[in-house]
């Protein structure tokens, strides 16, 4: 689900995603700024943002009956504005079981390095 999430970022593909995540989603950038789910997918269609990574590495997952916590860095650069950018962070995404289907319920981003 992870890296289906990725690859659907780096396609601007907000359908793909948006299957990932109920109409209660919240997004907490690594600047502090909070995003519902009509913001977060608008966000991954603007065609300013020119991702050419999105990797994570170190995944560990915590499984908690219907729920799991799935934590690692991540790594991703492109182009933003016309402006190259790389960031390196860490993210915590709260998974939980609904309806036969795993949905993404809270995502959480911290920059380590910019």
């Amino acid at each position: 689900m992870e890296n289906a999430w990725n690859q659907a970022q780096l396609h601007h593909d907000a359908p793909a995603v948006s299957r990932l995540l109920p109409d209660s989603f919240v997004y907490t950038d690594y600047d502090g700024t909070v995003m519902n789910k009509a913001q977060f997918l608008a966000d991954l269609k603007d065609p300013a943002y020119q991702a050419t990574l999105v990797a994570n590495e170190g995944v560990k997952v915590s499984g908690y009956n219907d729920a799991a916590i799935v934590t690692g860095t991540y790594h991703s650069k492109g182009k933003y504005k016309g402006r190259p950018f790389e960031h390196r962070g860490r993210f915590t995404d709260t998974w939980l079981f609904q309806d036969g289907l795993w949905m993404c319920v809270a995502s959480h981003t911290t920059l380590i390095k910019k």
